[in-house]
Parts: structure tokens; C-alpha cells; sequence
């Protein structure tokens, strides 16, 4: 075992591994995200109080739109399953 070789070996080893950190943390700091700009705001944004009273009134008709197809669908679904069981008599 040849003392002299291995400690060779290592600082190859070494430096190697300080170029690929160096390599790394060039790369890192050139891809860095860019802080926002103070005074933007991001998020949700509120609504005031007349644009929920338009949402509002929206979905009330949607959902009204809504349930009159569901009880119409259910209307033509039980006169389909009444007429075809009005018509066999056993």
C-alpha cells in the first residue's frame, strides 16, 4: 500500500469535487429567480360588494337553469319508464 499514492488520489479527488461545486454554484446564481418588485401584489384578488351581488345573481340562475333540466330529465325519464310498462299487461 503506497501511502503517497492514495494521498494523490485524494487530493485529485479532492479538487475534482471543487470544481464541480464551483461549476454548481456558478450555474445557481446565474438561475437565481429575480425578486418582485415591491408594491405588486399577487393572489386572489377581493371583489367589492356590487361585483359579488353580479356573481351572485349569476349562479342563482345558473343553478336555477340547472334544476329545471334535472326535473324535466326526471319528467321524461318517468313517463318513458310509465309508457313502456302501461303497454304490457299480464
Amino acid at each position: 500500500m503506497d501511502l503517497y499514492k492514495i494521498i494523490r488520489e485524494l487530493v485529485q479527488e479532492r479538487d475534482r469535487l471543487e470544481r464541480l461545486i464551483q461549476s454548481l454554484e456558478e450555474v445557481s446564481n446565474t438561475s437565481r429567480i429575480v425578486a418582485r418588485p415591491p408594491g405588486k401584489r399577487r393572489g386572489r384578488k377581493s371583489m367589492d360588494s356590487g361585483a359579488r351581488a353580479e356573481v351572485s345573481q349569476r349562479m342563482k340562475k345558473y343553478w336555477a337553469q340547472r334544476r329545471a333540466q334535472a326535473a324535466k330529465a326526471a319528467k321524461e325519464e318517468a313517463a318513458k319508464a310509465e309508457g313502456s310498462s302501461a303497454g304490457t299487461t299480464e
